[in-house]
């Protein structure tokens, strides 16, 4: 015992200063700026802190390409569907028309004998067509349904301590004694939806599965996410591949769809080598029931800054997982289709909201970086700081009083975003992801002042995207965009007057306009070919695709 106390400090003390040296040896790297080579007047150049991205995005794929093969191989595995499954779907305000889809797709299950329980966060009379989807796709006769005035934390208005303790046993009763289950509660927000179908199944079943309501899921997502816990014990929840529902509906959705493929097929593929994911998402995600329930209470109770977290939820249920010890995984081979927002604002309050989880998860995902391999350190490091830097950068040249460095920025940020989206072209085997570097400017121009914006008002639990029967527009995601383009607003002013003090050399011209050429060029390309196949194309599959049809 005291040996393995003495192992535990070793390991805290050892990540400890792995990851501080790692985020010392970045930051020297790049605050010293050191160079491997430079052109004549610093048109071109490639230093110590890019050559550390670039092998960082190298070793990445690699690890990707290694896990997707280990998937491949567990397909020969043979597994005994034996163990009891029960699937939790989360409902809020949603769609009639996405509901009715998720429905069915959970009907198409082939795992035995799964147990679908439905919770609605809402129990007023707004809130029962959600009741009524339930009962017509999984059968009338099939569906048992209680209205709660109350959910577990919460009581309704004017209700007795005996008619609570009742409604409590009856709710725990109903899950327990049916397979197909509706319950509408009083509005607690998605975690308390979460915890009311966990709790009432209490441990009674093997593995619980997790997904919204807006999910369109794979017929054989279950039983490929049971065969990668019934391979090793020791790994404790696994996610699938979430792929985009509406993805022809504007090039917000469009853009989100290729970003989720590379995030899940390259960045959370890589992360599963190792045993770490670090978010399994809400529409596709698989615990061990066993676990869940070692940490059920401190997960619904969790605070920060003396606040209730009230977003975050899957992340911090994966972070549970990942404090006992017990590895996390992603397979490729179970897979979902799910909403994403379609306008510009409601995409950006979503990201957002996910910023704050992220940055809030990082600091507790912190104190678990011993108990795993020291890949989980590295990405937390080299992830959760390249945003500082890249403002860091992004300011620094547009404030230097040169032109042709606000144009290099601008061109290695494509640049990048290009070979990033060739590689995940070949990897997917699909033209499409070329796509992908648009997403870039959508980083640069919204996703990292909306960064830091997550940092700033990150205690504050409003703001998040609101149901999909009645979306609400918020304006407020606006305000760190703003600030970020008046910044560099006034940088590219005080360039062009800096600029226009000096002699302009001729070598300087000819530079500018070959850059500006090949940007210009670069967008006139890339744009037509999403006039055409995707607009276009798009157009044609968007009311086709619907029908249970997943990429590949």
């Amino acid at each position: 015992m005291k040996c393995q106390r003495v192992l535990t400090y070793l390991r805290i003390f050892g990540t400890t200063m792995f990851g501080v040296s790692l985020l010392v040896g970045i930051s020297t790297a790049y605050i010293m700026g050191y160079q491997f080579f430079t052109t004549a007047r610093n048109h071109l150049s490639f230093g110590l802190y890019g050559a550390i991205l670039v092998v960082h995005l190298v070793i990445q794929s690699l690890f990707a390409l290694l896990e997707h093969r280990n998937m491949r191989r567990s397909l020969e595995t043979p597994i005994k569907l034996n163990k009891s499954l029960a699937l939790c779907i989360a409902a809020y305000q949603e769609d009639p028309n996405y509901l009715r889809k998720c429905l069915v797709s959970v009907k198409r299950l082939t795992y035995p004998g799964i147990k679908v329980i439905m919770v609605i966060d809402g129990n007023t009379d707004d809130d029962l067509y959600m009741m009524d989807i339930f009962k017509e796709i999984m059968g009338w006769d099939k569906s048992a349904t209680y209205v709660w005035r109350s959910n577990f934390h919460s009581r309704g208005p004017e209700e007795t301590d005996e008619a609570y303790a009742e409604s409590l046993q009856h709710v725990t009763r109903t899950v327990l004694n049916n397979k197909c289950v509706c319950i509408m509660q009083k509005w607690g927000g998605k975690r308390e939806v979460m915890y009311t179908a966990f709790k009432a199944l209490g441990r009674s079943i093997d593995y619980v599965q997790v997904c919204d309501s807006d999910t369109m899921l794979d017929p054989a997502s279950s039983v490929e996410m049971v065969k990668v816990l019934e391979e090793d014990p020791m790994v404790g929840g696994v996610g699938g591949d979430v792929q985009i529902l509406n993805k022809y509906e504007s090039w917000i959705s469009f853009l989100s769809s290729v970003r989720y493929w590379m995030a899940f097929n390259i960045e959370r593929a890589c992360q599963s080598y190792f045993g770490c994911v670090q978010c399994i998402s809400g529409p596709l995600g698989m615990y061990r029931n066993s676990l869940l329930h070692e940490f059920i209470e401190d997960w619904y109770n969790q605070t920060f800054m003396g606040s209730h977290c009230s977003f975050g939820d899957d992340r911090h249920l994966t972070n549970r997982v990942l404090s006992l010890g017990y590895a996390t995984k992603y397979t490729a081979r179970s897979k979902c289709l799910t909403e994403t927002p379609v306008t510009y604002l409601r995409w950006l309050n979503q990201q957002t909201r996910w910023s704050k989880s992220y940055f809030r998860e990082w600091l507790y995902n912190s104190l678990w970086f011993h108990k795993h391999h020291l890949w989980m350190t590295y990405e937390a490091v080299i992830t959760g700081f390249f945003p500082f830097f890249l403002i860091a950068t992004a300011i620094q040249l547009f404030y230097q009083g040169r032109l042709w460095n606000i144009l290099l920025f601008l061109l290695i940020v494509q640049a990048v975003a290009l070979i990033k989206a060739s590689f995940a072209s070949c990897l997917r085997g699909n033209i499409v992801m070329v796509f992908m570097s648009f997403y870039s400017v959508l980083y640069m121009s919204s996703l990292l002042p909306a960064k830091m914006f997550a940092i700033a008002t990150i205690n504050k639990s409003g703001w998040g995207t609101s149901g999909r029967k009645t979306v609400v527009v918020n304006f407020i995601g606006l305000i760190p965009i703003s600030v970020w383009f008046t910044i560099l607003f006034i940088g590219i002013i005080y360039t062009v007057i800096q600029q226009t003090r000096k002699p302009f050399p001729e070598s300087e011209k000819i530079v500018l306009v070959i850059g500006a050429v090949v940007y210009a060029s670069y967008w006139v390309v890339l744009l037509t070919l999403y006039t055409v196949l995707i607009n276009k194309c798009g157009k044609r599959k968007k009311d086709t695709h619907y029908d249970m049809v997943l990429d590949v």
